[in-house]
């Protein structure tokens, strides 16, 4: 008998988290020494950075620490946006 496979929910969007993404003039070594540095392992937890490229995806709460610990690091923050497309 075939098992019937039950599909996986996908959450709504009031429960997705909401990205923003920082373009970044370094590479993903710097960037994640300058956020750990500065807002610590909890602060990584809770920004969730994803990098694509030199695009840096993180939560939308924390882009003021990010950007203040980026900048603090020496690292340039060229644009945010609020989707992929508008850095592009």
């Amino acid at each position: 008998m075939a098992e019937k496979r039950k599909k996986e929910k996908s959450l709504s969007p009031s429960l997705r988290e909401n990205k923003r993404y920082l373009l970044v003039d370094a590479n993903k070594e710097e960037v994640e020494k300058a956020i750990l540095d500065y807002i610590g392992i909890l602060g990584w937890g809770k920004a969730a950075p994803v990098f694509v490229g030199k695009i840096l995806a993180i939560n939308r709460e924390l882009v003021n620490e990010v950007k203040a610990g980026l900048l603090l690091a020496g690292i340039k923050v060229k644009r945010v946006s609020g989707t992929l497309k508008g850095l592009r």
